[in-house]
């Protein structure tokens, strides 16, 4: 009986990992029945991240609740319990941006009213739940808010120069005078999964970087949010230069200035479903993601995935949306591209988990191909 691991990332806007890796397994199995297949997707942070914990993780349990959306709305969400364990005696909770604070929540960009709050509400819930460690993913977020939406909600107050309370998001952001910290709640182990290095502040920071595609698309309103984030940092006494801080526009540096840890997003997450020791007991592997390239390289799941694969001398096979010219195909026994299977890379954005389970049909058939 062949042992299949599979282990691919979200298809970027189409597919969730655990979606795509159920996928690919439903392929796997139209050829070969017997097989053993351990589900295990991945994620590095960003959409995605609370249902790749919820597949890849025994006895893991969501906790639903409502927050404050980034336009301000109700969104009905949920935060992920992980058990408890030598390193967590009262469990993990797990948390993302995109399902409590995504772009993808909005009906249209706000640049100046979009809001981190929703996160900061989830995250507060999971504390009220005594969780011993916080795990959070910071991609797909919505707003340039500096996270004084999130850390309002964790107890922080941000007032103007006349000591009245900012408003939300970046258009808070740019009021803001002075911050009231004394009521802000103590943080757990909090470890942020981001593959971001950008600071807060400068050129490559989140108003000049990451604004654009939040809606701040006149350089004069980056200039002014740059400016805001400079003086936040000074009131959070954070240095802006941190790597990583610029992450989900400054949510990654108000949770430093908070004392979490970033750390890289992949490998924390195969760290935390136990991903090398299945791939070691495994006879081959699968990943995949939206895009394989040229800029798939160290840090991205695939990547992760075959290095571990190489380390424990199991082949690795890959699955992704398409597969560019300049992409190291070498890192792989074997591969198959969603677009030359549809036909057009329309038809394979059309019927993602369609064309993934084609994909692992194949895929089956070339491991099952004698040399």
């Amino acid at each position: 009986m062949t042992r299949v691991v599979v282990a691919p990332d979200s298809f970027k806007g189409t597919i969730t990992a655990a979606d795509a890796a159920a996928a690919i397994a439903r392929g796997w199995r139209s050829v070969d029945p017997a097989a053993e297949i351990v589900l295990r997707p991945m994620a590095d942070g960003g959409e995605g991240t609370v249902s790749a914990f919820a597949t890849a993780v025994d006895g893991a349990e969501r906790m639903p609740l409502t927050v404050d959306g980034p336009a301000g709305e109700p969104v009905e969400t949920d935060w992920l319990l992980l058990p408890a364990s030598d390193e967590a005696p009262h469990g993990t909770a797990v948390i993302d941006v995109a399902s409590t604070s995504g772009i993808e929540l909005l009906d249209e960009l706000r640049p100046f009213e979009a809001h981190s709050r929703g996160f900061g509400q989830a995250i507060a819930a999971a504390l009220e739940h005594g969780v011993s460690r916080v795990v959070l993913g910071t991609g797909s977020s919505a707003s340039t808010d500096g996270g004084i939406g999130m850390l309002s909600a964790l107890g922080a107050r941000f007032v103007d120069a006349d000591g009245i309370e900012v408003g939300p998001g970046a258009g808070g952001l740019l009021s803001v005078a002075a911050a009231d910290l004394s009521e802000l709640r103590a943080a757990p182990e909090v470890l942020v999964l981001s593959d971001v290095t950008n600071p807060l502040t400068g050129a490559r920071g989140a108003a000049h970087v990451f604004g654009p595609q939040k809606g701040l698309v006149d350089a004069a309103d980056r200039d002014s949010v740059d400016a805001a984030l400079v003086r936040l940092a000074e009131l959070l006494d954070l240095d802006p230069s941190t790597s990583g801080a610029g992450a989900a526009g400054g949510v990654g540096g108000a949770l430093v200035a908070w004392g979490a840890r970033l750390v890289p997003g992949a490998g924390e997450v195969a760290r935390l479903i136990s991903l090398a020791s299945e791939v070691s007991a495994a006879d081959v592997v699968i990943t995949g993601e939206g895009s394989y390239d040229g800029q798939s390289g160290d840090g991205k799941v695939p990547s992760f995935v075959a290095a571990l694969a190489a380390d424990a001398g199991v082949p690795a096979l890959i699955v992704a949306g398409r597969i560019t010219a300049d992409a190291d195909r070498g890192l792989f026994e074997a591969s198959a591209s969603l677009t030359e299977l549809a036909g057009s890379s329309d038809a394979a954005l059309s019927e993602p988990a369609h064309w993934l389970t084609a994909a692992g049909a194949v895929l089956a058939e070339s491991a099952s191909r004698p040399d």
